[in-house]
């Protein structure tokens, strides 16, 4: 089947950014030096002035953003960490490879935790609160703040899908403790590979992750403590620099192209969760709940259109979750939404002719 309407941009991005990032080859790899480089720090910089904290640093992944930032706040063996059924697998494997329990609290329509529910879940050893900002949408953070400071708990902002997006104003990752963002080529800030970074206004957590991603390393002779290898590479970092001065735009598509199917798709058998006048999602992913999901998904594709599920498995019923003592049924919503939950083409090399085709593909499979 020739495809007409692709899921992924990464290719067309590539042409249209060939010059620039050969010529972001040519700079880095001509000094001879490739590890926490200047062009490191510039992104580091340029990060969190975007960001909004007072530390970023570059790291190999947005999974290991998650552990160090677990690990730096001293979260642990025997703790409980409040979270969302619904994320990537990487968020609770985050939490149990510190050593600490995932205890999920079921979501909101718009797959975002419940932080009405949050509450009930605490017990006495909770030590921190995980909202995952997914697809691109702050979750309610004001709400989940509150809670925090009444009961005295950790925040860390699993930030991974939330580059550009902004709650009341002020942008995802910047409300708690620390924040872990991901680079990977999904993104819509990416790397050329898995690439990740940790922002924080504390200076003591910037200190122990800028130590613990370079073996411990105070100097190259003073090991202060056993680290691991999680430094985001110099080439990554200089791409991602320049990467960043496109966001804004490529957001603004995206927002754009997400408008043009709210506008076009006219069935009660999807539901685009709506978007309130505080909120102003990136789309990282445009996921919608369909009604016979994937029959819809093998119709779209039939007639050339890519699309994707994110996720069908919510992250209680995973079998790496078996040993928690979850079962189906305690999370409806969640199980709902990804039984149903379906991420539409939307990339910004789109055109309103495309998409309106898949808007049309969509009411004539439900109008069968």
């Amino acid at each position: 089947m020739e495809i007409v309407v692709p899921f992924i941009d990464l290719k067309q991005r590539y042409e249209e950014e060939r010059d620039e990032i050969l010529a972001a080859v040519e700079r880095v790899c001509s000094t001879g030096n490739l590890v926490l480089t200047e062009e490191v720090l510039n992104f580091e910089e340029r990060i969190a002035r975007y960001v909004g904290m007072k530390h970023a640093m570059g790291l190999n992944s947005g999974t290991d953003a998650l552990m160090m930032a677990l690990w730096a706040n001293n979260i642990g063996k025997g703790d409980e960490v409040i979270t969302s059924p619904i994320s990537f697998v990487a968020t609770v494997g985050a939490i149990r490879h510190v050593g600490a329990y995932p205890q999920f609290v079921d979501v909101r329509n718009d797959q975002n935790i419940d932080p009405s529910l949050i509450e009930a879940a605490i017990t006495d050893r909770t030590k921190a609160i995980l909202p995952v900002h997914w697809g691109g949408r702050v979750c309610d953070m004001p709400e989940i703040l509150d809670i925090a400071t009444k009961h005295n708990l950790i925040v860390i902002e699993d930030a991974a899908q939330a580059m550009g997006a902004y709650f009341e104003g002020l942008h995802g990752g910047s409300f708690g403790h620390a924040a872990a963002f991901s680079a990977h080529p999904l993104k819509n800030l990416n790397a050329l590979g898995d690439a990740g970074f940790l922002c924080t206004n504390d200076d003591s957590i910037a200190e122990k992750v800028r130590l613990y991603r370079n073996h411990g390393l105070e100097s190259r002779d003073s090991c202060i403590f056993f680290g691991v290898n999680s430094r985001l590479d110099s080439l990554n970092a200089e791409i991602l620099s320049y990467r960043l001065d496109n966001l804004s735009e490529i957001i603004k598509e995206r927002r754009k192209n997400v408008s043009i199917y709210r506008e076009n798709i006219h069935t009660t058998s999807i539901f685009i969760p709506t978007e309130s006048a505080h909120e102003h999602s990136a789309y990282v992913m445009f996921i919608v709940q369909a009604d016979d999901r994937d029959a819809l998904k093998e119709y779209l594709f039939k007639n050339g259109i890519e699309s994707f599920i994110y996720y069908g498995t919510p992250l209680h019923l995973h079998k790496a979750s078996s040993d928690l003592g979850y079962r189906i049924g305690q999370f409806p919503v969640a199980e709902r939404h990804a039984s149903r939950a379906l991420a539409l083409p939307h990339n910004q090399y789109l055109s309103e002719n495309q998409i309106t085709y898949v808007c049309h593909k969509i009411t004539e499979f439900y109008s069968r």
